[in-house]
């Protein structure tokens, strides 16, 4: 006996109880595309942006005289306001909302659904975020062709549904947007303190000063102010090493609470494994992590790839985080030729740190504790609502 047909999503807005339509796209629309532009019909200055399939998403560098665009508009398809665009090559399938800017697509490879009064382009947006486009799941097939776009198949409610969904997700995608753009902006305060804050190269005071504080910053090598060490990786053939209770952290999760692999307490024992603390700083040595730092969020072991650096009384592990982060690219400049390679302690212990008095690094680094623990903030609901929208695009939708 076959299989029946679900008919109804999981989770619903109260109230709703019909059952959703099974369409294809070509039963409730057609594919539009603007009329053709030619390479000699563009310039890399001029009136109305041109998209080609490289800049959709992005930033134009061609355009059309307002000439050609006017007549094209009038003569030829184009986007209705809220109408949603398809790469058709590329990054196959993805949508941008036509808002209604003036601007010219790049045909074929730049399409939209011309659809009846049926459906909603507030619906059809999660929608899209969701379709197995007909014909290309599991293929190597680099392109979506219009048979593609009209064969797909899709679950629609009623109008007055659509809308109650399409309105939600609006509101989701909005605050999403609002919390990547915090972030955005904490970061580049952040990037642009780190310049202000710090001395430039050659230079022993920085821009930028507390109030109280005007002596000049000195010049130490690391390994006079910390102690160091690293560690080990337990046999990975003995089953009883791992699978503990011990995070064993790795460079990939220096500034992570969260670790994949625990070890044993047999397996810290049998190995050089060497146990971290929180607050302690966290080097990375290795590979394409070189030069990564962090200050340790949990009590934890690491392997030969992360080295600990506990700074001496006088020297504050906030600021000296802070002064690794900024100097990395000059760090692995300087120490790793061709900017590649490992560092390791000895190459560590040789790096010279500009330092001010330890009031003022304490200061410095509690202005960055600050900022990152907003970026951290501000990062922890943005994965919270990207989670939750999943979820509902997953039981909201057939």
């Amino acid at each position: 006996m076959a299989k029946e047909e679900k008919k109804a999503p999981k989770l619903r807005f109260n109230g709703y109880t019909n059952d959703w339509e099974r369409k294809k796209l070509g039963e409730i629309g057609s594919v539009s595309m603007n009329k053709r532009i030619f390479k000699d019909e563009t310039s890399t200055i001029g009136e109305i942006p041109f998209y080609k399939i490289g800049t959709f998403g992005g930033k134009a560098d061609a355009f059309i005289t307002r000439e050609k665009y006017e007549e094209y508009k009038k003569k030829y398809p184009y986007p209705q306001k809220g109408n949603l665009l398809i790469s058709a090559s590329g990054s196959i399938g993805r949508i941008i909302e036509y808002n209604g800017e003036e601007a010219y697509y790049q045909d074929s490879n730049i399409v939209w659904l011309d659809h009846d009064n049926t459906i909603l382009d507030v619906f059809l947006k999660p929608t899209y975020e969701i379709i197995k486009w007909d014909g290309i799941e599991g293929t190597t097939i680099k392109r979506l062709y219009n048979k593609n776009i009209l064969n797909t198949v899709i679950y629609k409610p009623t109008i007055d549904e659509q809308r109650k969904i399409g309105k939600l997700f609006i509101i989701l995608n909005n605050t999403i947007q609002l919390h990547e753009r915090k972030c955005e902006e904490l970061n580049l305060i952040k990037k642009a303190l780190l310049q202000k804050l710090f001395p430039k190269k050659d230079e022993v005071t920085p821009e930028i000063r507390y109030k109280n504080f005007s002596a000049a910053w000195e010049q130490r090598k690391l390994g006079g102010v910390a102690k160091f060490y690293s560690g080990g990786t337990p046999s990975v053939g003995v089953s009883d090493y791992y699978d503990g209770t011990i995070p064993f952290i790795r460079s990939a999760e220096i500034n992570s609470t969260l670790t994949e692999l625990y070890l044993s307490e047999l397996g810290l024992q049998n190995s050089s494994a060497k146990m971290v603390h929180r607050g302690d700083i966290l080097y990375a040595l290795y590979g394409a992590t070189s030069g990564e730092v962090g200050i340790s969020k949990i009590n934890g072991a690491i392997n030969q790839a992360i080295l600990a650096i506990i700074p001496h009384k006088g020297y504050n592990s906030e600021f000296l985080e802070q002064w690794l982060k900024k100097n990395k690219e000059a760090i692995i400049k300087t120490y790793l030729q061709g900017g590649q390679g490992n560092l390791s302690g000895a190459i560590v212990k040789q790096i010279k740190v500009s330092f001010p008095s330890f009031d003022e690094q304490q200061k410095i680094g509690k202005s960055f504790q600050k900022i990152d623990s907003l970026i951290t903030l501000h990062q922890g609901k943005l994965e919270k609502l990207k989670q939750l929208k999943k979820f509902l695009l997953q039981n909201m939708f057939i």
